[in-house]
């Protein structure tokens, strides 16, 4: 096994990892801008407030985005086993 493959499977395991993990970290980045401007302009400035409606948002994400994921990573693991004749040998 050469350092291009293997630095080119870790550079395919880190871009796989941020495209699965970027849809629940932009729901949770898109409320919590919402509700820190809500807070801003209501002047309630209690900090409790937004930990409800982002881990809904979270959730609903990843009811939503879920069976995507799993497809995403899925799909990698798999590429990752049927190769696993040229990491060894």
């Amino acid at each position: 096994m050469s350092q291009e493959m293997v630095l080119g499977w870790a550079e395919q395991g880190v871009f796989i990892t941020l495209l699965i993990a970027a849809p629940l970290l932009i729901t949770a980045l898109v409320i919590g801008l919402g509700v820190s401007i809500f807070q801003a302009t209501t002047q309630i400035q209690e900090q409790t407030l937004a930990f409800i409606p982002k881990i809904a948002g979270v959730m609903l994400a990843l009811i939503i985005f879920g069976p995507w994921m799993l497809t995403q990573l899925l799909t990698f693991a798999e590429s990752i086993f049927s190769n696993l004749h040229q990491f060894i040998g």
